[in-house]
């Protein structure tokens, strides 16, 4: 009896011992002000779905979004993973092909593949709760999770909460400088603002399985051209929710503008843009008939939603707008 005594209150004194240890480590690390030797540096920052512990610099990160793909992307990141918005295209055409290169595709955008973006080990992922706040508890379990309430309108709001995710709020400040700047120069070249806000300026968009949208102000492409002055056409300002103005390709002629650029999601005659294009009410359009409508990529125009992609929309602006 005095034997097993005896070893219960030799198990107990190493348990003390070991809190004990726990604790002085523990003591050590917090009066220091520094994390323990090993420890990943982390801070807690706001989110749509709360508050959330980040790494303050992240190293694998994954991208389920094109916004997220280009945020990282602007400030200097290669994700580890990222989902693809279009099976046919993968990633979007408009980034250089060395950013995106070794970056494994996760799956389409819509249903993420969770068991390939756990393979990766991501210490941090970057997404929207539009997109994919079902899946938040799942993903969140893999690594951190930063989600924004939405993607689109929002993108310069929602480049911030990325920067501050990636650790690399002095590079999107830059970013933010340069872009400004580089509206400055386009608005020059256009002859100045009072020129520029005279031009009325349309956006198109044919999307498989859907009718035609005529795009408003409150979206990524919308913003930009904000950002320049133009003029847009009354229909922008009836769009629903200021998002677009849907129609049928008999109502294509609402989308009539000084200068129209249009873009096809998915294949053209599915998306009704093959027989809406040859249609007389397109041909009848003050933009088809004055050679200013212009045909662009869908990746970038509509889905790059960020500040590289603005870039290259800029310079494809000042090109087609400045057309004699």
């Amino acid at each position: 009896m005095k034997h097993l005594l005896r070893r219960r209150r030799t198990a107990a004194s190493a348990l003390l011992l070991t809190g004990a240890l726990a604790l002085t480590a523990c003591g050590s690390g917090d009066s220091s002000g520094k994390p323990p030797a090993g420890a990943v540096a982390t801070h807690t920052m706001k989110t749509a779905m709360g508050d959330v512990r980040v790494p303050d610099h992240p190293h694998r990160v994954v991208v389920l979004d094109t916004a997220e793909l280009d945020s990282a992307i602007t400030l200097g990141v290669k994700p580890v993973g990222a989902t693809h918005a279009d099976a046919k295209s993968g990633f979007p055409d408009y980034l250089p092909r060395s950013a995106v290169a070794g970056t494994k595709d996760v799956g389409a955008l819509a249903q993420p593949n969770l068991e390939a973006i756990a393979a990766l080990k991501p210490d941090l992922i970057l997404t929207s709760k539009i997109r994919h706040g079902d899946k938040y508890g799942e993903l969140s379990a893999i690594a951190p999770t930063v989600m924004t309430e939405n993607t689109g309108y929002p993108w310069k709001a929602n480049f911030r909460v990325h920067a501050e995710a990636l650790g690399r709020q002095a590079e999107a400040e830059r970013t933010v400088t340069a872009y400004a700047a580089h509206i400055r120069k386009v608005v020059t070249a256009l002859g100045g603002p009072a020129k520029a806000a005279a031009t009325k300026v349309g956006v198109v968009r044919f999307v498989e399985g859907a009718d035609i949208r005529i795009y408003g102000r409150k979206n990524y492409i919308g913003t930009v051209l904000t950002d320049l002055g133009v003029g847009r056409p009354a229909i922008t300002d009836k769009a629903e929710d200021g998002f677009s103005y849907d129609v049928s390709p008999e109502r294509i002629d609402l989308a009539d503008a000084d200068v129209l650029f249009h873009s096809t999601y998915g294949d053209p005659a599915k998306a009704k843009e093959t027989s809406t294009t040859r249609s007389g009410l397109w041909k009848g359009l003050t933009a088809v008939r004055d050679g200013k409508a212009f045909g662009v990529d869908d990746q970038l125009w509509i889905q790059g939603i960020g500040y590289t992609a603005a870039d290259r929309i800029l310079d494809e602006l000042r090109a087609d707008l400045t057309r004699g």
